[in-house]
């Protein structure tokens, strides 16, 4: 599976428009028997693709090295920075419950308001029609809310933001490491302060049997960039000195750093999963068990897809192989 990014050089100007109506992406799968439309679909094929280019992209590398970083990467962190300040604008309000915090919804409110605008900001004039579809999936990546939570599938759905941006060719395959590196850290960055500060529920969580209560491509593409390491293996990252050294450069282990501030008591007890992956006995066999497991727990889980829009980028229209 490989994911085909527009490559570079191919100058904005020179690109040839794009010969495709935009559309607001919408729910296709609507009941169990749906979920085989979805795993023959054009978007599942570009969906997966992506994330398994961005894996090897980001294999062996660390947060800290060197990487290109171009202009609608520096837009999409700033995008990101925004978000981040009306976290701080809205604080939680005084209620009696202690979770699902409602000033979630003001702060959702203004994203609703603001999103198609700040599409606008990274994606070129040329390109301005894409903004309201592309906007869908940025909306729906921050959490549900009604609910007041937040899970893997608004996960899948930043995911499938940054793919359309990949596929509208406004990131190219040379922005690869930084689309990890720095505008997914970001968005991480930015999910763990709004589970914080909103307290917000799992969604559709397995409580201890789940691999984390929130996320699941950090564990992805942060077991590939451990692959070949010299000293750190899957047994080390239950070792907190460990990860207090190395939690900068490594995804996972920020990850694992997140987990131990939020939860108490035994680490085999609350992150069970994760318990058994640190016995594997190499960061390329947890790799490709968690891609396994992210098909098996996520992508092929109708709770989870049900909630996944079908546009004109992502389409439910079946391969064209």
């Amino acid at each position: 599976l490989s994911f085909s990014f527009v490559r570079p050089g191919a100058s904005e100007e020179a690109a040839p428009p794009l010969q495709q109506s935009f559309m607001i992406p919408k729910k296709e799968i609507n009941m169990v028997s749906d979920m085989g439309k979805w795993k023959r679909s054009q978007a599942y094929a570009d969906y997966m693709g992506f994330i398994l280019t961005l894996n090897e992209g980001v294999r062996g590398k660390k947060l800290t090295c060197e990487y290109k970083v171009s202009e609608p990467i520096e837009k999409l962190v700033a995008l990101l920075n925004t978000l981040d300040r009306w976290i701080d604008e809205t604080p939680p309000v005084d209620q009696p419950s202690r979770f699902g915090n409602k000033a979630f919804r003001t702060w959702y409110g203004k994203l609703d308001q603001e999103a198609e605008k700040l599409v606008a900001t990274v994606i070129p004039k040329h390109l301005a029609d894409a903004a309201p579809e592309v906007a869908v999936y940025l909306k729906e990546s921050v959490g549900n809310s009604t609910r007041i939570d937040y899970g893997t599938g608004h996960e899948a759905a930043f995911a499938a933001f940054l793919c359309c941006l990949c596929k509208i060719g406004v990131l190219r395959v040379d922005d690869q490491m930084a689309i990890v590196f720095k505008v997914f850290n970001r968005y991480l960055e930015v999910m763990r302060k709004l589970q914080k500060t909103y307290r917000m529920e799992p969604a559709g969580s397995q409580g201890v049997w789940g691999l984390d209560d929130f996320q699941f491509l950090p564990f992805i593409w942060g077991s590939s960039q451990l692959i070949d390491h010299p000293d750190l293996e899957p047994r080390h990252f239950v070792d907190e000195k460990v990860v207090n050294e190395n939690h900068k450069d490594f995804m996972f282990l920020e990850c694992i750093l997140f987990i131990t501030e939020m939860k108490t008591g035994p680490f085999a007890e609350h992150s069970n999963q994760l318990w058994n992956i640190s016995a594997v006995p190499s960061w390329s066999k947890v790799n490709q068990g968690l891609i396994r497991m992210y098909k098996a727990e996520c992508l092929e889980k109708f709770p989870v897809i049900q909630h996944f829009k079908f546009g004109s980028l992502l389409p439910i229209q079946p391969v064209t192989s």
